[in-house]
């Protein structure tokens, strides 16, 4: 393994990739090495994705709020890069704003993509990654997880759920070879933050307390690439002027 792609032969897959901490985390394995199946379902952002990164990066249309889609992720991947070393499920929605604004419908949806879906993936390439005693699954939680935010209380506690899951999952999955840890970023630069309440948003840019995908991507990496006898189970990081 060179010190320069340090993830030279492996194989990675990572959801919601057309853009945001997706595509970041997707190009940053790809320079260090990796084939990388990017899994989206706007297949014309992901093409623009795929040729930004270049011939590491592999297109796999997929929507996961459909179910038999979403059964058939493991199997897509392993078509294209014939084992997966690690799995970024990443691919979420963000709904803020007082919960009696919203909708039974928007919070079943929310919810859905981003507890059940991440459950249901990481459920669907387990077996593969206990069968070789090796690999890798990131999730991307957030700040929220750690803090009951007031003006997102939906999305606060579907990150709260993966939290857990990510906790729990880790301490079942070791014994496997298998690390489990998540990445509980504050607010980054994404179009999630188009359903920010205005003021807010405002607010954050005014104070410079917004980070890059691209930095997220760093931490990712950093923890992907220790040694395989220590897992960084979850990792908080928020721009310095920030602060709940």
């Amino acid at each position: 393994m060179s010190p320069s792609f340090p993830l030279q032969g492996k194989t990675a897959a990572v959801t919601g990739a057309a853009s945001g901490i997706g595509f970041a985390s997707a190009k940053a394995m790809a320079d260090a090495g990796a084939r990388v199946v990017l899994i989206d379902r706007d297949a014309a952002a992901l093409e623009k994705a795929c040729a930004a990164i270049g011939h590491h990066a592999l297109p796999l249309v997929l929507d996961l709020l459909d179910p038999a889609q979403c059964n058939s992720l493991l199997e897509r991947a392993l078509a294209l890069v014939g084992q997966l070393d690690i799995f970024h499920a990443n691919a979420g929605l963000y709904l803020g704003g007082d919960l009696l604004g919203t909708t039974p419908q928007a919070i079943d949806r929310m919810l859905n993509l981003n507890v059940n879906v991440v459950m249901k993936n990481v459920h669907n390439v387990l077996p593969h990654m206990v069968g070789r005693r090796t690999g890798d699954i990131l999730v991307t939680s957030s700040l929220a997880a750690h803090y009951p935010t007031p003006w997102e209380p939906v999305y606060a506690s579907s990150k709260w759920a993966i939290d857990c899951f990510v906790q729990t999952v880790r301490r079942q999955m070791f014994k496997h070879g298998i690390r489990v840890g998540s990445v509980s970023p504050g607010p980054v630069v994404t179009g999630l933050l188009a359903d920010w309440p205005a003021e807010k948003l405002a607010e954050a840019r005014a104070s410079g307390s917004l980070i890059e995908a691209a930095e997220v991507a760093q931490v990712l990496l950093f923890m992907l690439t220790r040694p395989r006898g220590m897992t960084i189970r979850d990792v908080v990081l928020m721009p310095t002027n920030f602060d709940l």
